[in-house]
């Protein structure tokens, strides 16, 4: 398990497993967004099997599936509205946890600096300068 943070109330990490989800809720986490798709991964890590074990240890669990490459905006806006309807911190996968970072991104348009939101996911590798256009015209929107 690798948690990276990118505020004090959301983080990304790679692919996690069932055993990882205790550790992750005594880590102080209320909610664990899946945003891998079920066709990327084996049968024990399906969102289904993720949701019961994340229900188990006393976790909030919400399936937000990217396809890496096809984005959509109601993938923003799933991921905004489970970052907003949790009670603490966020951690959100993905296989590597560049996906969450990008989704993060663009759902926190306008609530923070642009440069903010690239920034924060670059300490930790996650390149999103190429989305400055996309998070400064979202932020618009939201203006």
């Amino acid at each position: 398990m690798d948690i990276r943070p990118l505020t004090p109330g959301y983080a990304v990490s790679p692919q996690i497993d069932t055993t990882d989800l205790p550790a992750i809720r005594e880590a102080g986490f209320t909610t664990v967004i899946c945003n891998r798709p079920d066709a990327e991964i084996p049968p024990h890590q399906h969102a289904e099997t993720m949701r019961q074990a994340a229900e188990e240890a006393g976790l909030s669990f919400v399936v937000n599936p990217i396809i890496g490459g096809a984005l959509t905006m109601d993938n923003v806006i799933a991921q905004g509205e489970a970052i907003t309807a949790a009670e603490g911190p966020v951690l959100a996968y993905c296989a590597s946890g560049n996906r969450s970072s990008i989704v993060w991104a663009l759902s926190q348009a306008g609530t923070m600096p642009t440069d903010d939101l690239i920034g924060l996911p670059a300490r930790h590798g996650y390149q999103l300068e190429g989305l400055r256009p996309q998070i400064e015209a979202l932020a618009r929107q939201k203006d």
